[in-house]
């Protein structure tokens, strides 16, 4: 149940996702791109690889699928959908969507169960670190919410050049620290969340597509009429 509910927190607390002398005008430029960027957001869809790993046990579970999102206006919530197709390589059936603070998980095969919840009552995952929720941030909200520092220039896996930042909760949360990848465009294309035990959970967006029409039934439940239904 909490991995599951960690997959909530992750599309909702990574898309609420998106100083020093010269560091000091370093992160201003970088979340100034950043709003920029929040700003021209009407859409999005991407590849996700998300690494979750338990350094106690020194083991990484990595789950591949794609990700659509609308981000929230003032007539509607945010959108969100993640399919996973793979779980360390093997076949995955499991879905999720959030349509404002309401999300249904899905996990296929034997399971054939829709968990349905609210995100605001997701509170027991020290869950990840959502990109998406730090997308929907404005500039003005992260530098309220949280403690910023420029971490430097990084080159991700995918070849990607970056600028690293480290965000501290100034309130307690679920988690106890976050860090985010943001290109030249003030796109945030990874982020990771740690946890108080020390997990970490990364997500790396690719191929995005931005601002293109999708269609609402994108979002809609498409669940089979006789999975189980369970309260989140």
């Amino acid at each position: 149940m909490t991995r599951c509910i960690r997959y909530v927190v992750i599309s909702f607390v990574f898309a609420t996702f998106l100083f020093a002398g010269s560091a000091n005008a370093q992160i201003s430029e970088i979340l100034k791109r950043m709003d920029t960027y929040n700003k021209s957001l009407q859409s999005l869809q991407a590849s996700v690889k998300m690494d979750k790993h338990n350094p106690q046990l020194n083991v990484t579970d990595t789950l591949i699928g794609t990700t659509s999102f609308l981000p929230k206006t003032k007539s509607r919530g945010m959108y969100v959908r993640l399919d996973w197709q793979t779980e360390n390589g093997r076949p995955k059936q499991e879905s999720m969507i959030v349509q404002g603070d309401d999300y249904q998980l899905y996990s296929g095969g034997t399971r054939n169960q829709v968990i349905i919840g609210k995100v605001n009552k997701a509170k027991n995952s020290a869950g990840a670190g959502n990109v998406l929720s730090f997308m929907s941030m404005s500039k003005e909200q992260l530098k309220a919410n949280y403690d910023v520092t420029y971490l430097g220039q990084e080159k991700l896996s995918n070849g990607r050049d970056t600028w690293h930042l480290q965000l501290i909760p100034k309130a307690t949360t679920s988690y106890k620290a976050a860090e985010l990848w943001v290109d030249s465009d003030g796109m945030p294309r990874q982020a990771k969340v740690i946890e108080p035990n020390s997990d970490t959970t990364t997500i790396l967006l690719t191929g995005d597509k931005k601002n293109e029409t999708l269609n609402p039934s994108i979002f809609a439940p498409n669940w089979p009429k006789n999975a189980r239904k369970v309260q989140g």
